[in-house]
């Protein structure tokens, strides 16, 4: 498996990849910017990873780690989530419109404007969900 410790992608574009099992958790703390196009990412973890602002597009996320992740503003076209994690995930401003199969589940400590993301709509912009204090 390749190690991705200390590696920054910054204004990285990954089209038609398959990425499977990587931990982009060990990359450089200082958040990633990137674009990714109809690719496969499976069972790949972005624990605690700053995915702010990132474009994901046609992209399978397949029992993917988004747990303690900040994908403030990205947006995700028509990616499908199946198994994803989002457990303490902070959500504001992430456009999920046009995906399935993702279900978003948090404690009770220090979140605002929560709501059962699990119970709206696929369809629905999830716009300020959370902002934890």
């Amino acid at each position: 498996m390749a190690q991705l410790v200390k590696t920054a992608f910054k204004e990285v574009k990954f089209v038609d990849c398959k990425i499977l099992g990587l931990r982009f958790d060990d990359c450089n703390g200082f958040g990633m910017s990137s674009g990714i196009d109809n690719c496969t990412l499976n069972h790949s973890s972005f624990y605690q990873v700053k995915l702010k602002k990132n474009i994901f597009k046609n992209t399978q996320l397949h029992e993917v780690d988004f747990t303690l992740c900040d994908i403030t503003g990205s947006v995700f076209e028509h990616c499908d989530f199946t198994g994803a994690t989002f457990d303490n995930t902070v959500i504001e401003k992430v456009d999920f419109r046009t995906s399935i199969n993702y279900s978003c589940y948090y404690s009770a400590t220090g979140i605002k404007y929560a709501f059962a993301i699990a119970l709206l709509p696929k369809s629905l912009l999830i716009y300020r969900v959370i902002g934890l204090s």
